[in-house]
């Protein structure tokens, strides 16, 4: 099982769910030859709530998973921490609709929890916790205290990240894993199709349920593909992300660009 650790099913937080966009990148992540992504939507995007009702309404359950003609679907969730950075969450999608309800009075910029209290809050249900591309510019995850950064189940191997700085990127996510026993995955950190499968996760066997997820991650049991087009697709993802908000700036409809 091919799987993506940190994904997105909307181009940008502020702009409306589309149905037929999301669609689209779940077809796209199948033609990427990926068999499961982690919907890491962010926590305070525009319908939140929408994107997981169409998932439940639209797609077959399978244990903790939806299956979108194929691919399957973890729900998650991309929080934004006091001290700068973003926070992973895998789990059912009750539990991560419940989580995102309940973090509703701090969903605002200056409003964010600190970490220590988001992940007391995480671990009250049985989710995994991930710490999102760790080393960007802006966020201050390494400089959290040691018994906080041990509450993470996982590091994020960012596609975008490597894009920019492969070598470095590496050195210090796996750096900062081995200083504290905590597993690498990767994740693309896609907004639009491009980027799918320039970086993904690879276990020897279908995974439908979190608990089996985090275990396979604990024992190590996967291996990180990263692709030789790496620099080149997140390049063209992101010059592809900018033309399609630019038109909907403009009063133009981004999705019928890509669908017609």
């Amino acid at each position: 099982m091919k799987i993506d650790f940190h994904t997105h099913g909307k181009l940008a937080k502020k702009l409306p769910f589309s149905k037929v966009y999301t669609n689209w990148l779940f077809g796209e992540a199948r033609q990427a030859g990926l068999d499961a992504i982690c919907l890491t939507e962010h926590f305070n995007t525009l319908g939140f709530d929408q994107v997981y009702e169409y998932i439940r309404e639209n797609f077959q359950r399978d244990q903790d998973t939806f299956l979108a003609e194929g691919l399957r679907i973890f729900p998650g969730m991309e929080t934004d921490i006091a001290e700068g950075g973003h926070v992973l969450t895998i789990g059912t999608m009750e539990d991560i609709l419940e989580l995102n309800r309940r973090l509703e009075p701090h969903k605002e910029k200056g409003k964010f929890l600190p970490f220590c209290e988001l992940i007391a809050l995480f671990r009250e249900y049985p989710v995994m916790v991930g710490a999102g591309h760790p080393f960007r510019e802006g966020g201050h995850i390494p400089e959290l205290p040691r018994e906080l950064l041990l509450q993470f189940d996982f590091l994020d191997l960012n596609g975008k990240d490597l894009a920019e700085e492969k070598e470095e990127t590496q050195r210090k996510v796996y750096g900062l894993g081995q200083e504290l026993g905590i597993p690498v995955v990767s994740g693309s950190d896609t907004h639009q199709a491009f980027q799918y499968g320039c970086v993904c996760t690879r276990f020897s066997r279908t995974i439908s349920r979190t608990e089996d997820l985090k275990a396979a991650v604990r024992d190590g049991r996967y291996e990180i593909q990263i692709s030789s087009n790496l620099s080149f697709q997140v390049k063209t993802a992101g010059t592809l992300k900018r033309a399609l908000k630019e038109i909907h700036s403009l009063g133009g409809d981004y999705v019928s660009v890509l669908t017609q």
